[in-house]
């Protein structure tokens, strides 16, 4: 199996109105505790959706957040070993880098954000 889809986010303008919409249409509750990279959302404005996966093992980690500078999307990360290396690779495969690697406060996770070939915004992540 190739590397799988470990986390998608929600970003927007007004997080906290995002939090309650997917809140109320899904029933997630949210963790803003937790500290996430300047370049994804404003620090206590990122929420963790509180659950992972139902009983059976279905669903993936994801978040909501953002704040008035950031540009809205919705996005899936692909978890990789190393996120430069995959950067890379996507741009020599006819992506765009578009950000990072960016490592979160804590110290113990990178992100990076590049286009494919036809536009698409997609997500890497993986260990510092």
């Amino acid at each position: 199996m190739g590397q799988p889809v470990v986390h998608f986010e929600v970003i927007g303008k007004d997080p906290r109105r995002l939090r309650n919409y997917y809140g109320d249409l899904f029933g997630w509750e949210f963790d803003t505790d937790s500290p996430v990279a300047p370049a994804v959302s404003e620090a206590g404005n990122y929420g963790f959706v509180n659950h992972d996966a139902t009983a059976d093992g279905v669903g993936i980690p994801g978040g909501v957040g953002g704040g008035v500078g950031y540009d809205g999307y919705a996005i899936f990360y692909v978890g990789v070993p190393n996120v430069e290396a995959a950067l890379q690779q996507a741009e020599s495969l006819g992506g765009t880098r578009v950000m990072g690697p960016h490592t979160n406060p804590a110290g113990h996770l990178v992100v990076g954000h590049f286009t494919d070939p036809e536009g698409h915004l997609i997500g890497v992540t993986g260990p510092a």
